[in-house]
């Protein structure tokens, strides 16, 4: 692995964790659900995003509602679209212990501006978003 230079920080950002800085996990719906039952979810919930669980309760990823009107509108696109067919390998996810400057770092290097947030067992326990 190679190390990336970065910018210097203040003092502790380096060891500040993503729990000082990760919101609640908001709404969580399972991966089998349909993409016009995720859209009626978050517009009920009037969220932003939806964490998506598998039958285990674990977290495979974070859906937004750009993500799902995008796969609605596509000519692809037909009633029986499950949120697990259209999310893909979003993992591994940070832990409470992951530090900001990684978490951070990684979410800009994939260009993402939210991720969930799992325990060791993989359950959502927030969510870290990044500010623009």
């Amino acid at each position: 692995m190679t190390l990336v230079q970065m910018q210097p920080h203040p003092a502790g950002s380096a060891t500040r964790t993503v729990v000082s800085a990760m919101d609640a996990p908001g709404p969580q719906v399972w991966d089998d659900m349909t993409v016009e039952v995720a859209l009626s979810v978050m517009a009920g919930a009037h969220a932003r995003h939806l964490l998506v669980i598998d039958e285990d309760g674990r977290c495979t990823g974070l859906i937004t509602q750009a993500q799902l009107t995008g796969v609605r509108d596509s000519s692809a696109y037909t009633d029986r679209v499950r949120l697990r067919d259209i999310l893909g390998d979003a993992g591994p996810f940070p832990s409470p212990v992951t530090t900001m400057v990684e978490a951070e770092h990684a979410m800009r290097y994939l260009q993402l501006g939210s991720l969930p947030v799992v325990d060791e067992h993989g359950c959502a326990v927030g969510v870290l978003t990044l500010s623009r």
